[in-house]
């Protein structure tokens, strides 16, 4: 799979996404992943399926809206979340975006191309590994120095999350729960934002586009304890909290912070 590929669905999501206008909150099914389908998801899923399809290549598609389907007998893993931050989209909250991950492997150690695109201002993210990670086609890299400017978070169960990150946040000089965990990553991997956080498990297809871009920028990422998470499983299940900085020392003072909650 070629960045130009993914690149040319982001094009199509661009001239196809925007058209689907606020007050369609209704839920049109349930996903394979178990949350809510709407149909800016099921529309911006159909054409990265169809898409992946003309390309011709032998690929194992994991989706958070169509489970897993194999093109062409299957083969090389390619993670999708059609639309990351629905509830953003569907609510007329302009933060929302799509990510797509190539895998040669089986974890999270194995992605090799990520594809991030910000459906609202068209801002393109991409990283391939051992090559860096870029926006709109020039080099990015994350923040250098150690100060929390600017803390990002997912509280997906509100009160069991937001206790365990208050000590986090209390230092920061700003927060924001931005609802898109794909779009918080790229943007840290712009040096934008200096630390992400999500206590609560995400799954593979969440985070695993982020997780290339911030490592090729030159941040840091591990679960919240501060564990490798190279060796999580790419599928449709739940696996590991996150925690994602700008670089090593700011991870090391948001890990012990976090110790306290």
């Amino acid at each position: 799979m070629e960045i130009g590929i993914l690149r040319n669905i982001g094009k199509s999501l661009l001239n196809e996404i925007p058209s689907i206008k606020r007050g369609t909150e209704t839920a049109i099914g349930i996903g394979a992943s178990g949350d809510k389908t709407y149909l800016i998801d099921k529309v911006a899923e159909d054409i990265i399926l169809s898409w992946l399809d003309e390309s011709g290549e032998s690929l194992t598609v994991i989706s958070e809206e169509a489970g897993v389907r194999e093109m062409k007998g299957g083969g090389e893993k390619i993670l999708i979340d059609p639309i990351d931050g629905s509830r953003n989209a569907v609510s007329g909250i302009p933060f929302y975006c799509t990510s797509i991950a190539v895998v040669n492997g089986n974890t999270m150690g194995d992605v090799e191309l990520a594809y991030v695109i910000n459906l609202i201002n068209g801002h393109e993210f991409w990283a391939e590994k051992g090559r860096g990670a870029f926006i709109n086609g020039e080099r990015m890299n994350t923040q250098g120095d150690d100060k929390f400017y600017l803390v990002a978070y997912e509280a997906q169960s509100p009160d069991k999350d937001i206790p365990r990150l208050v000590p986090l946040l209390a230092g920061a000089r700003k927060t924001r729960c931005l609802g898109a965990t794909a779009l918080d990553l790229a943007y840290l991997a712009y040096g934008a934002i200096s630390v992400f956080a999500n206590p609560s498990p995400s799954r593979s297809f969440d985070f695993a586009g982020g997780w290339l871009l911030v490592k090729e920028a030159g941040g840091i990422f591990t679960d919240m304890k501060g564990n490798s998470i190279e060796g999580v499983e790419v599928s449709l299940k739940k696996s590991t909290p996150l925690l994602a900085s700008g670089n090593k020392r700011l991870h090391e003072k948001a890990l012990r912070l976090l110790e306290r909650g």
